[in-house]
């Protein structure tokens, strides 16, 4: 938590007149890179949360200078993951990190080795599934939502995440929003009948 108060006196002490403008460019960049929504708690007072975007744990755990930004990654993948039918290659994927100057193979200051972190770290931790294409020969991999992702987020928030990054109303992605919603009414219906 910070408040209104603090981001003047630490960071804007000679330019508060322009807080709301830098505030709210900053925020966008938190939520774009490291996946950190900031969220306004106590409104007459000021007060100010980060909550991590879809609710997904993975910044909370200790040890790890850059795991907010390795978070990124994770909703990249996971987003990418719905948008191509609740599956994607492990070539689409790297296309998509490609386009984040992440590439296989090639060392990051960030994310140090991408490969371990995308095909072993976040498969440990049970974000990712990766495994092997069935009968594919020779060898293809895909990557597939975890059980931690699937118990942390649902569809409806990647497709509003997606939505909220490309400036679009969820809506616009008519497929995804009819799976999403769906997920959604399946999930209230198992709610109801297992109370």
């Amino acid at each position: 938590m910070t408040t209104r108060a603090e981001i003047l006196h630490c960071v804007l002490k000679d330019h508060w007149e322009h807080f709301p403008l830098i505030f709210a460019k900053v925020c966008d960049c938190l939520y774009m890179l490291f996946g950190v929504d900031v969220k306004e708690v106590d409104p007459p007072g000021c007060i100010y949360s980060l909550d991590p975007v879809l609710g997904l744990t993975y910044n909370e755990r200790n040890g790890d200078d850059y795991r907010s930004a390795k978070s990124s990654i994770l909703i990249l993948i996971i987003t990418t993951i719905f948008r191509k039918g609740n599956r994607a290659s492990e070539k689409v994927i790297w296309l998509e990190l490609s386009r984040m100057g992440v590439f296989d193979g090639r060392e990051h200051a960030v994310y140090g080795e991408p490969r371990k972190l995308i095909t072993e770290d976040l498969v440990e931790e049970g974000y990712l599934e990766y495994r092997q294409v069935p009968n594919s020969n020779p060898a293809r991999y895909e990557f597939l939502w975890g059980p931690r992702t699937h118990a942390e987020t649902n569809k409806m928030e990647v497709l509003e995440h997606l939505a909220k990054v490309n400036k679009r109303d969820p809506w616009s992605y008519l497929r995804l929003y009819e799976e999403a919603f769906r997920e959604q009414q399946e999930a209230l219906h198992a709610q109801r009948v297992g109370h």
